[in-house]
């Protein structure tokens, strides 16, 4: 016979029923444990955009008035009417209310927004909110001053875009939806490809209905949730029309949309599967079916994987056309050995009859998945990384460590796993396909003791018939013959139930007792408590910023130096080649950051002493932002001392200051340094 797994049907206080409860438990534990600290850590959604660069830049201070601002970005945003906006000390609005408009050429974006004219001195604030590429909206605000920095009333916002109760239940939403996706389809790949008798067990199809009714709940919500997750952030504008109708004219609104009406389709295959395909006995009319089946469930998969990858991470960045494709493989990856997993660890605890073989063919399905994942993964790592100093120096790249450990880790233990599934498929400690002998000398005596009692029935039903009396006549309270037939039927069928149960019990006794499906078991449900934290992680991933993008973003500021503790100091030799023509220029800066600024230059001669130079000059240069030079014209104070007042710093970076000192009429010379001004 077929060596089968056992059923855990048998009363609570047996220990066969008890073991499925405690690893239920204890899984659903784990499941809740991380998705808490999932939620607790993520917070809201890190952005995938990044602000590079503005003008006026973040904490400028400018002499006149811009005529408008500008905003550039790592990779393509959406901005809406009211997505920038500008506000003077008092709070007022500095802008024109007028739309943003697209500067951006090439691969640079840069969107601008026009400010009215005559606006005074002050400190501006600007706030600004986007959705990326990728859908996740971004946000941010910075300062920049017009004169002088001053006093202002505006607070910039605080709470990032996506976050609050609106971010939170989003998140569950994009949880749920990759675990509805993985059960959907990792369930009915393991019917269809590992065990198509499975299609009639009720606890498989139970797990695939309800991969499907997480999947498109949560779908459902996103698609509503989706307006104030990217816009004002309250719960009530999730019921706004209007919001809606502009969230369906987005890419991820057609993307949510096409997942529903992939799930459509899939409520068909789901139907077929279990209903037509599962009562189907014709073997060459269930292999064509098979099929079929496969074609379709594949291409509907696919299809939802592809929801994903075309508003997501594959959508944006380099190489798209190569990695939306690779991201679908991925995630059908991902499902096929997970998804395939949670399906083998029910049938394992639920099902009274999974083969051996089954195990072994699923066993040969993940080593598949898991090269498909390697090699994919490989790719989507040097996409979204790109260096060493991104992997280990971003969050995302840290995160990415974190699960290629979780994956060696499941790997691991699925190599164990392989342990127990060689031994059940050639016999092992004899549960192999042809049976055990514990398992032979069990059915008989299960069919003897269905002997014994069938026996007994009989006995039983012949004492219960009545005879007639020597006279013919029936004694009274004797049953009539149409009376003892159908007691005799109902008593055979009951008789039938209690032989059943007996010899499943025993049967189950039988297998419970081998150790290498409990080992089995065991191994399995581990592999699936990693899968559950290794799924986390992943979602995760999708929600922070990619360390390429990150270290674009960095780099993009890299001019700018971090503001100084005190006064910017320089000392810079000279020689101008003529007579006492040699000595140095002591400078400082102070405060030696963005905005107003006081500069003191002393000249010394070469034996140290105060020089006395006929022309000084200074000018200041930003090459990395093509500012300057910009002439700084000292005041003679003293002996060997000049001073300037209110030099301009417009913004921080990597300064080159150039010093021309003249000793006489005709020699004179000009020395330059680099200092980071903050």
């Amino acid at each position: 016979m077929t060596a089968t797994a056992p059923h855990f049907g048998t009363s609570p206080s047996s220990p066969s029923a008890r073991r499925p409860l405690t690893a239920a438990a204890l899984l659903a534990a784990l499941v809740g444990l991380v998705f808490g600290l999932v939620l607790a850590g993520a917070g809201s959604a890190s952005a995938h955009a990044a602000l590079t660069g503005s003008d006026p830049q973040d904490g400028a201070v400018v002499a006149i008035a811009p005529k408008k601002i500008t905003l550039t970005f790592s990779e393509q945003v959406a901005l809406g009417n009211d997505s920038v906006r500008v506000l003077d000390p008092a709070g007022k609005r500095a802008d024109t209310g007028t739309a943003p408009r697209d500067l951006g050429s090439g691969s640079t974006v840069k969107y601008g927004v026009p400010l009215r004219t005559g606006l005074p001195d002050g400190t501006y604030t600007v706030a600004w909110q986007a959705v990326s590429a990728d859908s996740h909206p971004v946000s941010g605000a910075f300062t920049f001053s017009v004169g002088a920095p001053s006093k202002t009333t505006v607070v910039p916002p605080t709470d990032e875009a996506g976050g609050g109760l609106v971010g939170t239940l989003y998140d569950i939403a994009r949880y749920a939806a990759y675990a509805g996706f993985i059960l959907l389809a990792g369930g009915a790949a393991f019917v269809l490809a590992c065990w198509q008798r499975g299609a009639g067990a009720r606890p498989l199809q139970r797990l695939v209905v309800r991969g499907w009714l997480m999947l498109t709940v949560a779908t459902l919500a996103m698609l509503v949730l989706r307006h104030p997750y990217t816009g004002s952030g309250k719960l009530a504008d999730a019921f706004d029309l209007d919001g809606l109708k502009a969230v369906l004219d987005t890419k991820p609104g057609a993307a949510l949309v096409s997942r529903l009406l992939l799930l459509g389709a899939s409520a068909l295959f789901i139907a077929v599967l279990f209903g037509t395909y599962a009562r189907r006995e014709d073997r060459r009319e269930k292999k064509d079916l098979t099929f079929g089946l496969a074609i379709g469930g594949a291409v509907i998969a696919a299809g939802i994987a592809g929801t994903w990858s075309l508003a997501e991470h594959a959508s944006t960045g380099i190489q798209t056309g190569i990695a939306m494709p690779v991201d679908v493989l991925h995630l059908l990856a991902v499902a096929a050995w997970l998804g395939g997993l949670a399906a083998l660890l029910v049938a394992l605890y639920r099902t009274p009859d999974v083969e051996a073989a089954a195990v072994g063919r699923f066993s040969r399905i993940a080593f598949g998945s898991v090269v498909v994942l390697t090699a994919t993964g490989i790719y989507q790592s040097w996409r979204q990384v790109g260096t060493w100093s991104a992997l280990t120096g971003t969050g995302y790249g840290q995160l990415l460590l974190a699960k290629v450990a979780l994956v060696a880790v499941l790997v691991a233990i699925a190599w164990g796993s392989r342990r127990w599934t060689a031994r059940l498929i050639t016999g092992g400690s004899g549960t192999g396909g042809s049976g055990t002998g514990r398992e032979r000398s069990g059915e008989a005596d299960v069919d003897t003791t269905a002997k014994k009692t069938g026996k007994t029935g009989r006995t039983g039903k012949a004492r219960r018939t009545g005879k007639a009396g020597r006279n013919g006549e029936v004694a009274p309270g004797a049953a009539t013959p149409e009376t003892a037939t159908a007691e005799d039927s109902a008593r055979a069928a009951q008789l039938a139930r209690q032989q059943a149960a007996v010899a499943t019990a025993e049967r189950k006794r039988i297998r419970d007792a081998d150790p290498d499906r409990s080992g089995l078991r065991r191994s399995v449900l581990a592999e699936v408590g990693v899968a559950v934290v290794l799924l986390a992680v992943t979602t995760v991933l999708t929600s922070t910023e990619p360390g390429r993008t990150e270290e674009a973003a960095r780099s993009s500021t890299a001019g700018a130096a971090p503001v100084a503790a005190g006064p910017v100091g320089l000392t810079l030799p000279f020689d101008t080649g003529g007579e006492n023509g040699r000595g140095t220029v002591r400078m400082e800066l102070d405060p030696g950051r963005t905005g107003v600024n006081e500069l003191h230059i002393w000249v010394d001669g070469a034996d140290g002493k105060a020089m006395d130079v006929p022309e000084l000059k200074v000018a200041l240069t930003l090459e990395s932002k093509d500012i300057g030079p910009l002439p700084v014209p000292p005041t003679r104070l003293a002996e060997g001392h000049w001073t300037a007042s209110g030099v301009q710093i417009p913004m921080a970076g990597d300064w080159k200051v150039a010093v021309t000192v003249r000793t006489s009429d005709i020699d004179q010379t000009t020395i330059d340094k680099n200092v980071k001004i903050g």
